[in-house]
């Protein structure tokens, strides 16, 4: 039996079949409640699929909830190999997927969530509104529909709006109509058409992240096989400095080896590196594109671009409810000051949880990449240990939500400072915290994407 005005019966609506997703559902099953999981795409971990090509930081014993686990062991699963690195695909085949088809009909895709609010009230009456279930409005093939919800976990992510090339953060002038020749993902130079549209070319890469890393790795190694490939690397920042990375001190191996390889494949010559260099305006010229930067400063002609940035989140749906974000990450406001990059120096994410993330709406949580905001680097771990506070939280029982324990790998970054400009990388580094861990071998299929676990 449905008890609106408590929420008893009804579910708990959690949106993304992402890692962060589906962790969140697995708990709450663990738990006696009920998941729904609102999928946009057509599958589990579409986001994840997009990126499929793009091996992880992160080992396999670091990116299975242990919630997830539980469930799916009844099944006959076969657990990865703790210490293997899987990419993107693999993450998303054996056991993203796995894990949502336990679920079953808990999880529904091709469902786009549009809108979130109280039962008939909007985001300014105060009157009976912690009396009224969340009410989530839904897209679907078959047309808009209304779910009542006794609590809701957003789990969307970041991955569906990146952030513009402009370094103003709005899209620089002529960028939209440059649109057919800038990407804002990592080509996959595995795939042969890939292959073909890059061999040969010049590219401008304009990032300073994970990201735009595996990007100047894989089209250095493309200039090595096709001759005039050559990259045009763009740096916000004054100096290159701590962009590399941690290296062997980084506690994600294959993240420290990943900056090696960036830094000796500028070394090689196939990357022309351009600091201070916030883009203004994107120009045609014949079937190329020069940019230009805020100082007047402009590129030579460019065949193609690739806007690695970084991302953020998608907060339109949300118009309806009291959220309280930090006005810099747009991250929960209690979370913002343990991941801002502008103060935050390497080390370990401070534990946090239901009680960090909490917003004004009640019973309305933001996890995963989603509550990192426009904050850069994210693990999973982070995701899996967060659902598990939340969901204690929603199920009532606060000595489990409040106790919060969490060991992350440090950032291999030590200065911070990714989101200004470096004015003394060699003395912000020395005050790094990072300590020595054992090399890894990195081959090109290591290499990651945007954020800490890829």
């Amino acid at each position: 039996m449905t008890d609106v005005a408590n929420g008893t019966g009804l579910p708990v609506v959690v949106i993304g079949a992402g890692p962060a997703g589906l962790a969140a559902a697995a708990h709450l099953v663990s738990r006696g409640l009920t998941p729904l999981v609102l999928e946009a795409g057509p599958a589990a971990g579409a986001a994840v699929r997009q990126w499929n090509h793009v091996r992880l930081f992160s080992r396999w014993g670091e990116l299975v909830d242990a919630a997830g686990a539980k469930l799916l062991a009844p099944t006959g699963w076969v657990a990865p190999d703790v210490d293997a690195y899987p990419t993107g695909a693999e993450w998303a085949q054996r056991y993203l997927q796995p894990l949502a088809d336990v679920l079953d009909d808990q999880v529904r895709y091709g469902a786009r969530v549009v809108g979130v609010a109280r039962l008939g009230w909007d985001r300014v009456v105060d009157a009976a509104r912690t009396a009224e279930p969340l009410t989530v409005r839904v897209q679907t093939p078959d047309g808009e529909e209304r779910i009542t919800a006794r609590a809701v976990i957003d789990a969307s992510g970041t991955w569906g709006l990146p952030n513009p090339l402009g370094g103003d953060g709005l899209p620089a002038l002529g960028e939209h109509a440059a649109a057919d020749r800038i990407r804002y993902r990592v080509p996959d130079l595995t795939d042969p058409g890939e292959r073909a549209r890059y061999a040969g070319t010049r590219i401008a890469v304009a990032g300073s992240g994970h990201s735009a890393l595996t990007a100047l790795v894989a089209l250095a190694e493309l200039a090595e096989d096709a001759p005039g490939t050559h990259v045009l690397w763009l740096l916000r920042r004054g100096e290159v400095g701590d962009t590399f990375g941690g290296g062997e001190a980084d506690q994600l191996p294959a993240r420290g080896a990943l900056g090696q390889r960036a830094a000796q494949a500028v070394a090689a010559g196939h990357i022309t590196t351009v600091t201070r260099f916030r883009t203004s305006a994107v120009h045609r010229d014949s079937d190329r594109l020069v940019l230009e930067s805020f100082d007047g400063a402009r590129t030579g002609p460019v065949d193609e671009v690739l806007a690695l940035t970084g991302f953020r989140p998608d907060l339109s749906f949300l118009s309806e409810i009291r959220l309280d974000l930090d006005p810099v990450l747009q991250a929960p406001r209690a979370l913002a000051p343990l991941i801002d990059p502008n103060v935050h120096s390497c080390g370990t994410v401070y534990p946090h949880g239901a009680v960090e993330l909490a917003q004004p709406e009640p019973s309305l949580y933001l996890v995963g990449m989603k509550s990192y905001g426009r904050a850069p680097t994210f693990l999973s771990l982070t995701g899996y240990e967060q659902v598990r506070s939340v969901v204690a939280a929603i199920a009532g029982d606060r000595e489990a939500a409040e106790r919060v324990e969490l060991v992350l790998p440090e950032t291999g970054v030590c200065s911070g400072g990714g989101l200004v400009d470096q004015t003394d990388d060699a003395e912000a580094a020395a005050d790094g915290c990072c300590g020595p861990t054992a090399p890894v071998e990195l081959s090109l299929a290591s290499s990651t994407g945007a954020g800490a676990d890829r």
